[in-house]
């Protein structure tokens, strides 16, 4: 699962993807979020205390370090699970993500993303201790600042015209942060809530999802620390 701004445009968002997975999936399979003890192995070049993850750069410092209870998740990806992308890499991946688009719409899409003037993305997963929760968190960097609002805007408007997700929490302390969840399922075990904010010429994305009964409380604290990280990253320690 892709955080949603690398796809925002072409596709729903987080918790789109994860509906058609989960309406797709072989039910009859065991849900497995991730395979074994390596995927808590952070990233390439980590810096500080490898388990709480890197710190090396400046947008990975903005990233909240790994909280006590928790552990570096599964990869995101082919990215890892600790991971930062430069502006020109995430345009790219952008861009690629409009190819079923015809030509006129993947050139007016092409020069949306360009007007975007990002300028890296990180991210980083997030695994509860009891092995049920996920949550995978990016930050995308952009020179645009009216472009974080419009696309925090649109993304949120767009969960809300589909019309099939529930409202989530609220996230205290932030007005510029808004969570969906998953829509009810009994024919799964899984959940999953998907949370967009945004500070500045950040854009914030979360996704969260584990087997039921899935803690949205908890979720959303998460997303609250990484936003209060954001705001006061104090020293990474």
């Amino acid at each position: 699962m892709l955080p949603a701004v690398l796809v925002l445009g072409a596709l729903v968002g987080g918790l789109g993807y994860t509906k058609v997975t989960v309406d797709d999936a072989d039910r009859t399979a065991p849900t497995v979020l991730w395979a074994d003890d390596d995927a808590s192995k952070p990233g390439k070049d980590p810096a500080g205390d490898v388990s709480r993850g890197r710190a090396d750069t400046e947008l990975t410092r903005l990233l909240l370090p790994v909280p006590e209870a928790y552990r570096l998740g599964p990869d995101i990806g082919e990215y890892g699970n600790d991971a930062e992308l430069s502006g020109k890499e995430a345009v790219a991946l952008m861009k690629a993500s409009g190819r079923g688009l015809t030509g006129k719409q993947r050139r007016e899409f092409g020069k949306y993303i360009d007007k975007l003037r990002l300028k890296g993305v990180a991210m980083r997963s997030y695994a509860f201790d009891t092995h049920v929760r996920v949550a995978e968190v990016s930050i995308a960097q952009m020179e645009n600042k009216k472009a974080v609002r419009d696309m925090y805007k649109f993304q949120t408007r767009l969960f809300d015209a589909v019309g099939v997700f529930r409202k989530g929490p609220s996230v205290k302390g932030f007005k510029n942060a808004t969570c969906h969840l998953m829509p009810a399922d009994k024919d799964t075990d899984l959940d999953a809530m998907s949370c967009v904010a945004y500070e500045g010429e950040l854009f914030v994305s979360m996704e969260a999802y584990g087997s039921k009964p899935f803690s949205k409380a908890e979720a959303v604290e998460l997303l609250r620390e990484q936003l209060d990280h954001i705001e006061s990253p104090g020293e990474y320690v």
